[in-house]
């Protein structure tokens, strides 16, 4: 993983030459793109800029993908009416448009992603370097480009395809293609992908972090589940047992940075605590904690104290998802903690205690803000320098998935091995294993452990829309949301069909008149 971000560090900058004239456009001592993709070395650094935007995409990812859903909400600022902060309201709320930067931002970081990904595979056409190497360069790139395109069809539906490396200005200029013609793609670069990339116990420790044939194999089996083709779904996923995944012991064990790229992790976006050159923090955990005043408050928290008046007050657990647990699962102490205190006159959080979720009272005259504990790793000296990477497929994720396919091909009884392992793994032991085999019960059961299982890793908007419940699910919340916050407008939560996709960026538009806006 060091590797990895030392090579991005070293990507983010191009080296200039003035030895002999400054109006030489090309320096013998620097890189172009002509000469650039040359060496093996040249073709890993390429692949791995590619995995840059994965990190702008995680940034954004859980407004669009968690905080969408009934899973997490967000504490309101009256005191700053920014765009800032509108912004990612707006989309919890379902009153988003086209200039919203927030999902603007994944729509540019995807393309971004592509365009990376694009340059590297058409350039290895004419590449003299092994074979072995080549295959697994370019399995990376057809990963990552059937990634971005598979974020893009489920948030945008259909969109331009760029396959190739926009070399002049025409080339940028593409017309949507169908849903149907982005998942052919998809499809077929997974497969290459797949075919391609070894398998995760036959790689280095030094290329830990890498896309693998498992993380080919995941993307594929929820690409096949989001298309409801259960049977090749079912096939697919079951070849992830032999690839040597498994669970970690607890469910708290599996977010600990000491287990990054482990046994239960199939993909995760990389990060790397740390202010020197070649590393890359994350915070997302400053960002989920509430707004607190700018004192020593989070230091009861996070053991760091900062001002985190700018920066929190996202994605925070609703009393929908706290109340979906059931007794005794230690997910729920594993992923939602509670920060107690009041609030002063500029709608900030003194914090005066930080105290566990299960069986929370709040004391005297104060208030208790759940939050997202999952991401909370201490010690760590710098706030907003935190070392937790984002995972975004687990083996229990596929666990789950396979018994999604499985119940739906009639196959209710074998389902129940892959959803008993992750829920033994929940509650300590096999008394709360399901039993019933009616296929329509346990299609509910399914979904209720994947909404606990994978709570605050972006996968409840997706699976909603998924599953054909997103109207239904989110308008009844909606109901509640508007009862509880008298701060909701009536247009929120007004969602329709039109709202399960979000809309092209509207400078997008205006540069490319070809695209067509989706319903708004």
């Amino acid at each position: 993983m060091k590797k990895i971000l030392i090579y991005i560090a070293m990507l983010s900058f191009t080296a200039v030459s003035c030895k002999k004239s400054f109006i030489e456009l090309t320096p013998k001592d620097s890189f172009s793109v002509e000469t650039f993709f040359k060496t093996e070395a040249q073709f890993r650094q390429g692949v791995i800029a590619a995995y840059v935007p994965l990190r702008d995409l995680a940034n954004q990812d859980f407004y669009a993908a968690e905080m969408r859903s009934d899973n997490t909400h967000y504490q309101p600022y009256p005191s700053n009416r920014g765009t800032a902060y509108l912004f990612k309201e707006n989309i919890d709320d379902f009153v988003d448009g086209p200039t919203n930067s927030n999902t603007n931002t994944i729509y540019f970081a995807c393309y971004s992603g592509i365009a990376k990904a694009n340059i590297v595979i058409e350039r290895l056409k004419d590449a003299d370097i092994p074979a072995a190497a080549r295959n697994d360069i370019e399995g990376q790139a057809k990963f990552l480009r059937a990634f971005y395109y598979f974020k893009l069809v489920r948030f945008f539906g259909g969109v331009p395809l760029y396959l190739k490396e926009v070399k002049k200005a025409d080339d940028a200029f593409v017309s949507r293609s169908t849903a149907d013609e982005v998942y052919a793609q998809i499809t077929a670069d997974v497969k290459d992908a797949i075919t391609m990339l070894a398998a995760p116990t036959k790689l280095p420790a030094k290329e830990s972090g890498q896309a693998t044939k498992g993380s080919a194999t995941m993307l594929y089996g929820e690409v096949l589940m989001t298309q409801k083709k259960y049977g090749e779904a079912e096939i697919v996923l079951g070849t992830l047992a032999g690839m040597g995944y498994g669970l970690q012991t607890s469910y708290a064990e599996v977010f600990l940075p000491a287990n990054k790229n482990t046994k239960e992790s199939i993909f995760e976006v990389q990060y790397l605590e740390g202010e020197a050159a070649g590393t890359a923090p994350s915070n997302f955990i400053y960002q989920f904690l509430p707004r607190t005043a700018p004192n020593d408050y989070t230091k009861l928290i996070t053991g760091t104290a900062t001002n985190n008046g700018a920066t929190g007050g996202w994605n925070t657990p609703t009393q929908d998802i706290i109340d979906a647990y059931e007794a005794g699962d230690t997910r729920k102490d594993a992923s939602i903690a509670i920060a107690e205190g009041a609030y002063n006159g500029s709608d900030l959080l003194v914090v005066s205690a930080n105290k566990s979720i299960v069986n929370y009272t709040p004391a005297a005259g104060k208030v208790g803000i759940p939050y997202i504990k999952k991401y909370l790793h201490t010690p760590h000296p710098v706030a907003n320098n935190t070392n937790d990477n984002w995972p975004i497929y687990r083996y229990a994720d596929a666990l789950l998935l396979l018994a999604e396919a499985l119940n739906e091909n009639g196959k209710s009884g074998l389902a129940l091995t892959p959803l008993n392992t992750v829920r033994a793994r929940a509650f300590g032991n096999a008394t709360h294993n399901i039993t019933t085999t009616d296929p329509v019960a346990l299609r509910d059961i399914i979904d209720h452990e994947r909404r606990v299982e994978l709570a605050f890793e972006n996968h409840r908007w997706h699976d909603l829309v998924r599953t054909g419940k997103a109207v239904q699910v989110m308008t009844a919340h909606g109901i509640k949301m508007k009862q509880m916050y008298n701060y909701l407008s009536p247009a929120s939560y007004n969602i329709t069909p039109a709202k399960l996709l979000y809309p092209i960026p509207q400078s997008e538009r205006e540069i490319n008149p070809d695209l067509t806006q989706n319903p708004l």
